[in-house]
């Protein structure tokens, strides 16, 4: 049973995550914007690409970054943008692909970096969720997030959607025909599940270390959980690859600490082992998204999607760490739709 009053704050948010299977309904239904895409990149000669983001767009890029190296086998970077508004370097970019990924299209240093790529020689793809923003007009190709109008400042049916839009833009570009339809059953799944948060929200504290954890397709979803709880409950958070934390980081955990471990199913959880075992060691509150087949008794599991890899499971993971944003911060009596000192659009120079 709830213990806080959910009748007045962050019911915009909740209902947005409401609307991700439909989102993702939606962009299934309309491949065509996909097989355009298809046969321009077949005619272009691109030999490596850079994602051109910010924020949890910046998340979202790490994925796409994920599929097109291991789909394509691709070199493919992430963009600085100060390189050119600041620094006003001069790019080279022949047979350079850049996809600019935004939920607005409007941010001045991605419209500006945008223009300089296109004026080095890149193709430009533009990933907004306004057909009239400054970088879909300006893009050689713009790919619509079709989610609809999004107006809680954390941006969540917009992410989930740029996640699955990075899988079809991959999907199309190496030609693999198939429809990953259990992306909406399972959507559907997590959505109506009342309780899937609940013992987890229970049991997390605002007072305590959070880190939020992942590798290979969940370290995205790592990244932007620890941006949503920041953003919503107004306190610092660590997202990180489980790699990365431990060759450093590993060594501010305590037992205060609270660690979120994403693991999607059909992830190995054998690479996980080893760092398991170092983490317990510390005996810190352990918390996973995803599968609890690694998780023990103490461990409190917030189950994942039940999809066919551990790409589309990352996907519709997505609403559950948004999930447990919403209810962390209502736990914790804040309004996740209008967080003190955000704004929905960000225009960084």
């Amino acid at each position: 049973m709830r213990k806080y009053d959910v009748s007045k704050i962050g019911n915009v948010m909740e209902s947005e995550i409401a609307e991700i299977p439909a989102v993702f309904q939606t962009l299934l239904e309309n491949p065509a914007q996909f097989s355009d895409l298809q046969n321009l990149l077949n005619k272009s000669s691109i030999q490596s690409v850079l994602v051109l983001a910010r924020g949890t767009s910046d998340n979202a890029a790490h994925f796409l970054k994920y599929l097109i190296e291991t789909k394509l086998g691709l070199p493919v970077g992430l963009t600085s943008p100060s390189s050119v508004t600041i620094y006003k370097t001069k790019l080279h970019f022949k047979n350079t692909l850049v996809v600019a990924i935004s939920q607005s299209g409007q941010s001045t240093d991605l419209v500006e970096y945008a223009k300089a790529a296109q004026a080095a020689g890149a193709l430009l793809i533009a990933m907004t969720n306004d057909d009239t923003s400054p970088l879909a007009r300006g893009a050689n190709f713009h790919i619509s997030l079709l989610a609809g109008k999004e107006l809680a400042v954390a941006a969540t049916k917009s992410y989930a959607a740029q996640l699955l839009c990075s899988l079809l833009l991959v999907r199309a570009w190496a030609a693999e025909g198939s429809t990953p339809t259990s992306i909406i059953s399972e959507a559907k799944r997590l959505v109506a599940d009342e309780t899937l948060v609940t013992n987890a929200v229970a049991a997390a504290s605002r007072d305590g270390e959070i880190v939020v954890l992942g590798r290979g397709f969940s370290y995205p979803n790592a990244r932007e959980a620890a941006l949503k709880i920041q953003e919503t409950s107004k306190i610092s958070v660590q997202g990180l690859s489980i790699a990365d934390y431990m060759h450093g980081p590993i060594s501010a955990l305590t037992s205060d600490t609270q660690v979120f471990i994403l693991a999607p199913k059909k992830f190995p959880l054998g690479s996980l082992k080893d760092d398991l075992v170092k983490i317990r060691s510390n005996s810190p509150k352990i918390f996973w998204i995803g599968s609890g087949e690694s998780a023990l008794a103490n461990e409190i599991v917030i189950d994942g999607a039940d999809c066919e890899n551990e790409i589309y499971a990352s996907i519709v993971d997505s609403i559950a760490l948004q999930r447990f944003a919403l209810e962390f911060a209502r736990k914790n009596g804040l309004d996740p739709d209008s967080p003190a000192g955000l704004s929905k659009v960000t225009l960084t120079i």
